[in-house]
């Protein structure tokens, strides 16, 4: 009787283990679209004109896609649970820190230390659920953080710029408020 019941604790709780991990990898499928989400709604809400932060999102995003796409097709290197030969880099990854990587450089650290920490948990979803190593997660960060720093440029704040210069005989004050 008492290995009955010890097998019957045995089955549950590895069961409720599995369903765990179901739930993890499906939270990294969820934030590797997020992320993205995320920041291309940030540029129709704070949009500034001046820089067209969509169309630098549009550059970033599609960047990465290419690129993730293209590594994976040339490297071939075989998935951890040996599925495919479509491992490096990975294709989450990659998303979710190119969306991370936008937020960052376009709006600051406040923003964007979340954001990596979700995309850093994003990574370590693909690894638990055996899709991916650790060189896979970190080409994919790679990847989204370098398109994004080549592609993103920082949101301009409203600001009163001050300007003094001296001029032939005088000086000049000038004010110039951006709005």
């Amino acid at each position: 009787m008492k290995k009955i019941i010890f097998l019957i604790i045995a089955v549950s709780f590895f069961s409720k283990v599995n369903a765990q991990n179901n739930t993890i990898t499906k939270s990294g499928d969820v934030l590797q679209f997020a992320l993205p989400a995320a920041a291309l709604g940030s540029t129709l809400i704070w949009n500034d004109d001046n820089t067209k932060p969509t169309w630098q999102f549009v550059k970033t995003y599609c960047s990465t896609l290419i690129l993730t796409e293209g590594l994976k097709h040339i490297v071939l290197k075989p998935r951890p649970d040996g599925s495919d030969n479509f491992s490096f880099p990975s294709g989450h990854t990659s998303s979710a820190f190119s969306g991370a990587g936008f937020i960052q450089k376009r709006y600051g650290w406040k923003y964007g230390i979340p954001a990596y920490i979700l995309a850093s948990y994003v990574g370590y979803t693909r690894i638990q659920a055996k899709k991916h190593d650790g060189w896979d997660v970190l080409g994919g960060a790679c990847i989204g953080i370098g398109t994004s720093y080549l592609f993103t440029k920082p949101y301009a704040k409203k600001n009163i710029n001050v300007s003094f210069e001296k001029i032939n005989n005088g000086y000049q004050l000038g004010l110039n408020y951006t709005f």
